[in-house]
């Protein structure tokens, strides 16, 4: 059989508005606190069930489910999948994982409202989950080719001789590290690097830090968080919440991070604690949400990666958003005065004040500090490197909704690997 002539090229669909229904999390631990023994597949479904039960879509077939893990078991290599098989959701739901560390459960959300947007499908679900108490511990790279050599042998002999070149320095794990391949620094040493350049100060980093804690206990207070956080393995509310946090407590810790530097000012209560959790959020196009009732807290509008080069040239590993937020405000044709809810991730306060400093040099008017992370943000709740992204589009969403006619939010979450993503939320 042959093509007809002529040609004809399909008409594509024209982009359809992105609604965030809502979200649903797992409150958050402390690393090898409650969820020691609990696995990225058992977080991630403890999220996703809470959202299935919230919104009625038990034997529902979603059109896709996206998510992902930062710290990934060799069984995780189908986390996504393996997790809506788990759950409640009917099994023939689609789903795929997706990765780019701590930016992973914001770009899990743009990736599913790609799909959405080009009408590709109608709902979605999208975020990430992380645990650090369950930590993927290897072989080191000698035992591994021992092993592996052992495994190639043809014969019984040559397999015993492979074997034969073990030795007991070779059964020391291999444990991931907290450090960046490049470098060789953590990311808070590379962090206490951005405060020393842009003279951020400790007491301007404490009270940032307080802040959060104090915003976010107020949020649970008032019963904010109540349709947001599905309670798991006795937590309620997020484990590293500190209510009675003021800078003037935080003042008394000792630095942890830059201690090489005369003044280092870089503390286990200004940066975030490694932390186990997970967090979603629920997509879809305005008519699927009409067909079931749901109002759209907001919409997912716009979105910009960017990336920096922290190895060869001079910009901080955690500083690329600096640079794709004044992208993304050009884009939409916006100033940053033009919202009226800014969410910066808190991986540490002190790249929190080196970011509003860079967009601040750029030319961009200084930030509302009262319109920032109102309800508490990382350096609170704590940071499972891919739930944070969803955690922050849901609460945004949901702030925005609160509010008395239109409104618009930023996001800023930095990544490790110099990477940044940001996005756009609106609420006609």
């Amino acid at each position: 059989m042959t093509r007809q002539d002529p040609f004809v090229p399909l008409s594509l669909p024209q982009p359809r508005r992105v609604a965030v229904l809502g979200g649903s999390r797992t409150p958050f631990a402390r690393s090898d606190g409650p969820y020691a023994t609990a696995s990225n597949q058992d977080l991630l479904t403890a999220a996703l069930n809470g959202l299935v039960e919230r919104y009625g879509l038990a034997g529902d077939r979603v059109g896709a489910f996206v998510a992902g893990a930062v710290l990934k078991h060799s069984r995780d290599f189908n986390l996504a999948r393996e997790t809506v098989l788990g759950s409640a959701l009917d099994p023939r739901t689609p789903a795929y994982d997706i990765q780019q560390a701590c930016g992973t459960g914001l770009q899990a959300v743009i990736a599913a409202a790609n799909q959405i947007a080009l009408g590709s499908v109608d709902s979605a679900i999208a975020g990430g989950s992380d645990t650090t108490s369950d930590a993927p511990l290897g072989v080191n790279d000698d035992l591994r080719r021992i092993l592996l050599a052992a495994r190639r042998a043809k014969t019984t002999g040559a397999r015993l001789k492979a074997l034969s070149a073990v030795r007991p320095r070779h059964l020391v794990p291999d444990i991931p590290r907290n450090a960046e391949p490049r470098t060789g620094l953590s990311m808070g040493d590379h962090a206490a690097v951005t405060a020393r350049r842009w003279a951020v100060t400790r007491e301007d980093q404490d009270q940032l830090a307080a802040t959060s804690h104090q915003r976010l206990a107020a949020a649970y207070e008032r019963g904010f968080l109540d349709d947001l956080v599905v309670p798991y393995r006795g937590l309620d509310r997020d484990q590293n919440l500190r209510p009675d946090s003021t800078a003037e407590k935080l003042a008394r810790l000792k630095p942890v991070f830059g201690t090489s530097d005369p003044n280092p000012t870089m503390t286990a209560g200004n940066s975030t604690p490694l932390t186990d959790g997970a967090a979603m959020v629920l997509l879809a196009s305005e008519e699927w949400a009409r067909e079931r009732d749901l109002e759209p807290l907001a919409y997912l509008s716009l979105y910009e990666t960017g990336a920096v080069d922290y190895v060869d040239g001079d910009d901080g590993l955690l500083m690329a958003p600096a640079y794709a937020v004044p992208r993304l405000l050009e884009r939409a044709g916006l100033g940053i005065e033009d919202f009226d809810l800014y969410e910066i991730h808190e991986a540490f306060a002190s790249q929190v004040l080196a970011t509003l400093a860079a967009w601040e040099k750029q030319g961009l008017a200084p930030v509302d500090r009262t319109r920032l992370n109102v309800a508490g943000s990382s350096l609170a709740t704590g940071h499972p490197f891919a739930a944070t992204g969803a955690r922050i589009v849901a609460t945004l969403a949901k702030l925005l909704a609160e509010r008395e006619g239109p409104g618009r939010g930023l996001i800023s979450i930095c990544a490790a690997g110099g990477q940044g993503v940001t996005a756009i939320l609106e609420r006609p």
